[in-house]
């Protein structure tokens, strides 16, 4: 008997619908660096140990999928792994960390492959967008501001 993860379609379809709408707007832009950044963590696994691997490994997959190649060097206020990122979770408040895409957790960073990081790469500063939840909820997250990480961060 072979065991298999359920998967469910209608998320990824969710998961699109939701994120086609946001990219009609500003839309999302995503570095070469980024980009295969990305695509390392999908190949290398990261996403197995998030609450729902399945969730975030489409959300990820899309994201490639529907974002447009950002100008080099990225402007200041897009969201890329390195930099600092205030946003505000819908009901809980202004927070910030650096983006990151570490398989590894480290304090006050946002890990690409979690449902948040995921979701904030490639926004810029001001923009809104739907977040999911591990637990199938949806709320939204605004980017309030980006900033180039502390110089002792850097060295």
């Amino acid at each position: 008997m072979t065991l298999m993860k359920p998967v469910r379609p209608s998320t990824s379809q969710a998961i699109s619908a939701m994120l086609e709408q946001t990219a009609l707007g500003t839309g999302f832009a995503l570095t070469l660096a980024d980009r295969i950044a990305i695509e390392r963590l999908l190949c290398n696994g990261a996403t197995l140990n998030a609450p729902d691997p399945l969730l975030l490994t489409a959300l990820l997959r899309h994201k490639l999928r529907i974002s447009r190649a950002a100008r080099e060097p990225a402007a200041p206020d897009l969201v890329v792994a390195g930099r600092v990122v205030t946003y505000e979770i819908e009901g809980e408040g202004i927070r910030s960390g650096t983006l990151s895409t570490s398989r590894m957790p480290f304090p006050n960073h946002v890990l690409v492959a979690s449902l948040l990081g995921a979701t904030l790469i490639g926004m810029r500063a001001l923009q809104t967008g739907p977040l999911l939840r591990s637990n199938g909820s949806v709320t939204s997250v605004t980017v309030i501001d980006v900033s180039a990480p502390p110089i002792e961060d850097v060295a």
